[in-house]
């Protein structure tokens, strides 16, 4: 059996890529970005406390990162009256 080869090549996704998709989805895409940003920031740079912001900037970066978007919203259609007169 002859192998086919595959119509395109697509390039492996970087990290980046994965995370502006992801974001794009998200309801506030800016304020997670920037959340994550400080949380990743916050691991490396040493504090008095240790884990207990980390834990806070962690949990604030999932509650909103599971913010989604949603759809228009449908408003209801009003009743159809019948105006057509008995027989």
């Amino acid at each position: 059996m002859k192998r086919r080869e595959p119509d395109r090549y697509d390039p492996p996704v970087s990290l980046t890529d994965l995370v502006q998709r992801y974001a794009g989805r998200l309801r506030f895409p800016q304020l997670f970005l920037a959340t994550l940003a400080l949380f990743l920031i916050d691991l490396v740079v040493p504090d008095l406390v240790p884990f207990a912001d980390e834990i806070l900037l962690g949990l604030t970066t999932m509650l909103l990162g599971s913010w989604k978007k949603t759809g228009p919203r449908e408003e209801p259609k009003p009743p159809v009256k019948d105006v057509t007169p008995p027989r």
